[in-house]
Order: structure tokens, then C-alpha cells, then sequence
């Protein structure tokens, strides 16, 4: 494939994605309107935000060798791993954690492999230097990445990813007041704002600790639209511990929203910002009458994949 591919067309999305409704007493009770907005239904391989953001960055690298980055669990290595077997283009994978070199590949780092994804391990203090350009030149060749080769940064998130997430925000457009979104590297957060318009904002719940997507998610919006766009913020509150941390509480909230809506809840992501709305809800950060749009990025794992 050395020309640019019409993604549309070999992949089918469905697009735009669904807009739900669910009636849940938890807002029912103080005057708002759930909406679940199902991007997880775009693609069983490529869902949600992957999609969004992957498919812009597809199509600048027109078949090229895409190398990308992510930790032991990342969605993202996992939706490029599928795209390169689907489209037929070779990946590589630049995974944090060198200690992972020794150690069996788990469900996550499996699925790349079988999917053709060429994983090289570094250690962490390499990985956060990675989009230094004497340390990524470095990694190209240690990788064996050829020349041209298009490198997508970690979670996919770039201006092209930021422009992609644009088109959830115009969807969501004169349907929702408050767009919610999991956060991981602020990328879907800065396209959803900059989509939605006047009179609508987007909520981000970041799903590590560390306080650095506010500056990070405003340098992807000076980097794809010039400067700040749209009304955004962010709740740090609700990572409870950090990236792939689900303690009892959240699993058990998780179980018990999948009872109550018959939605398959991603727990990484998704658990967490609906437990994030309720709380908001609950403390009434929302006035009577907001429809509260909280977009489901993905869903479930497979068993064992965290």
C-alpha cells in the first residue's frame, strides 16, 4: 500500500457513531439526562477514540512503517497492531518497561505480536525522553525502523489525532450541554472541545495521576488550531491510583452499571469517567436541565488483559 488508502471504504465505521439515552436515577433525581455516546461501536477493532485519532495519521503515513509507543496495557499499541494487519502494513511497537523483555507477554503485548507488531522494550527514563529528537533517532535505528517511517506518538495523540477528535465534538453538537471524556494523553479532550461549539463544553477525567494534562492538552490545541479552542476542563480526581489501577470500588461500581444499562463497561477508561459523572452529579456540578453526553471510548478487554 503505498498510496493513501480510503479508509472508509476497507474499513467500514460506523459513523456517526450512536447517541443513547439512558434513563439513570442518579441524574434522573436532579434534573439531567444521560447520554452515552457509543463510539465504542465504530469499529470492533479500531473503537472510539483509537479510530478518531488513529485514521488521520493513517492517512499521512499511505502504508509507510508506523512506530509508535505504549505502555504494557496500551489500547493504542493494540488498535495500530489491528490497523497494520487490516490495512497490511508493517508496526512497531516501543513499549516502556525494559524488565518486560524477560517476562511472557501478556494478553495486551500478545495480541500486537499475533497481529504482527514488532515490540522493542526500553527502559523508562528512555521512554519519557522519546520525543527528544536525538533520542528517537536513536530508537529508529535500535528498532530497525526504516527511513520514512511515520512515528505516532504515546495514546496516538498529535495535531492530526487532535483534528480527528473534532468531528466527536460536531456530532455531540446541539445534543449535549456537557461532553465527558476519559483522558489519557489529551487528545480526544482537545478535539471535543474545539468541536462542540459556543454554549457546550467538555469535561476530561484523566485516568493517571500526575496533573499534566491541562498543559499538555493546551499545547495539542496550539499545535492543531493555533491556540486555545473551545471550553475544556479536567477533574483530576477520579484515577483512583493511577493507569490500570481498578480497586474493589470501582469494579463494583462498574458491575453495577453494566447491570443497570446493559453496557459492557471498559474499566481502565470508561469506569472511570462515569463514576467521575456521578460523583459530579451527586455534589451538583451540573444545573437542572444539562444533558450530560459521556463518550464510551472502548470496550471491555479481553479476560486477563490487565
Amino acid at each position: 500500500m503505498s498510496q493513501p488508502v480510503d479508509l472508509d471504504r476497507a474499513l467500514r465505521p460506523r459513523l456517526p457513531s450512536p447517541l443513547q439515552e439512558v434513563r439513570d436515577e442518579r441524574f434522573a433525581r436532579h434534573g439531567l439526562r444521560l447520554l452515552l455516546k457509543r463510539d465504542d461501536l465504530i469499529h470492533p477493532e479500531l473503537p472510539g477514540n483509537k479510530w478518531r485519532k488513529l485514521a488521520p495519521n493513517l492517512r499521512a503515513a499511505a502504508g509507510r512503517t508506523l512506530l509508535t509507543f505504549g505502555g504494557a496495557y496500551s489500547h493504542h499499541l493494540r488498535a495500530t497492531a489491528a490497523a497494520g494487519r487490516l490495512l497490511g502494513f508493517p508496526t512497531i511497537g516501543v513499549v516502556r518497561g525494559d524488565e518486560l523483555a524477560e517476562r511472557p507477554l501478556n494478553p495486551s503485548l500478545a495480541a500486537c505480536a499475533a497481529d504482527g507488531m514488532r515490540l522493542h522494550f526500553v527502559d523508562r527514563a528512555t521512554y519519557r525522553r522519546a520525543s527528544e529528537p536525538e533520542v528517537l533517532a536513536e530508537l529508529r535505528v535500535r528498532c530497525g525502523a526504516p527511513a520514512g517511517c511515520r512515528v505516532v506518538p504515546e495514546g496516538g495523540s498529535n495535531a492530526l489525532a487532535a483534528r480527528g477528535c473534532t468531528e466527536l465534538g460536531r456530532e455531540l453538537r446541539g445534543a449535549a450541554d456537557v461532553a465527558a471524556v476519559a483522558c489519557g494523553t489529551g487528545g480526544t479532550l482537545a478535539g471535543l472541545a474545539a468541536g462542540l461549539g459556543d454554549g457546550a463544553r467538555a469535561l476530561g477525567v484523566p485516568v493517571l495521576r500526575g496533573g499534566f494534562l491541562g498543559e499538555r492538552t493546551a499545547a495539542l490545541q496550539r499545535e492543531a488550531f493555533g491556540g486555545p479552542a473551545g471550553d475544556w476542563s479536567l477533574d483530576e480526581r477520579f484515577h483512583f491510583g493511577g493507569y490500570a489501577r481498578v480497586p474493589p470500588a470501582l469494579e463494583a461500581f462498574a458491575r453495577d452499571f453494566e447491570a443497570r444499562h446493559a453496557l459492557p463497561v471498559e474499566r481502565l477508561y470508561v469506569a472511570k469517567m462515569l463514576y467521575g459523572l456521578v460523583v459530579l452529579a451527586g455534589e451538583g456540578a451540573f444545573p437542572p436541565g444539562t444533558a450530560v453526553a459521556a463518550v464510551v471510548t472502548g470496550g471491555p478487554q479481553p479476560e486477563g488483559s490487565r
